[in-house]
């Protein structure tokens, strides 16, 4: 069967608008946090990083009682920005939405193994995803300046996350996730999770899965700090 020359345009515009609104999420994501991230351990990369009050650590799974590579990694790096002076607090912001898993509670223990002092590290319980995490940050924990810690394939949409949620943020990305997970797998999973950011963010403006009430435990910890 013939297909006329009015059918292949119509077809071939559509497959263009759909190229270009599948990419635009991504787009969105990189051209929104340029400027506002580093990459942990390159040349110089402590110096790049502005002093904020708070580091905001992203939960990313944990076994038993022990972080995964991926997330021991993050708690690495903010226990650093603490160190540095970076940062007076950690927010520690993972799921314990089920019994007998508790990501911020490993992340404390993890961190306060480490000499990391009890009293700089707050727990966000409800941090199911980046989007809840960021809105909490703010409207639950009272943030409005922080660094976000995560891996270098997800920094993008962290900071941009955060910042169309209210808080002025700078990210510290790791990047040797590599070594544990494929670069196209995290490719493919950041390709329909900024989409699902942009219309949690963007279009619906949705509220967390727990949206408050507000907690002083950052102030306390910023104040003992």
């Amino acid at each position: 069967m013939r297909v006329s020359r009015r059918t292949f345009r119509l077809s071939y515009q559509g497959a263009v608008l759909l190229s270009v609104l599948m990419i635009a999420p991504l787009t969105w994501v990189w051209l929104a946090s340029s400027g506002h991230r580093v990459v942990a351990d390159s040349p110089g990369w402590m110096a790049e990083v502005p002093e904020a009050p708070v580091a905001l650590v992203l939960g990313a799974g944990i076994t038993g009682e022990n972080p995964t590579p991926m997330l021991a990694r993050r708690l690495d790096i903010s226990a650093e920005l603490y160190r540095a002076g970076k940062v007076r607090a950690i927010l520690l912001s993972g799921d314990n939405g089920r019994v007998g898993y508790d990501e911020p509670t490993v992340m404390h223990d993890y961190l306060l193994a480490r000499g990391v002092p009890g009293r700089a590290l707050v727990l966000d319980y409800a941090g199911f995803d980046t989007w809840d995490s960021c809105v909490r940050a703010r409207t639950v924990f009272g943030a409005h300046r922080l660094t976000v810690v995560t891996q270098v394939f997800h920094l993008p949409r962290a900071v941009t996350l955060c910042r169309t949620a209210g808080v002025e943020t700078f990210g510290v990305g790791d990047d040797s996730s590599k070594q544990w997970v494929s670069t196209y797998a995290l490719a493919a999973r950041e390709f329909f999770a900024s989409a699902k950011g942009l219309l949690d963010s963007v279009v619906l403006d949705s509220d967390p899965v727990f949206p408050g009430p507000r907690e002083t435990s950052l102030d306390a910890a910023l104040q003992s700090g």
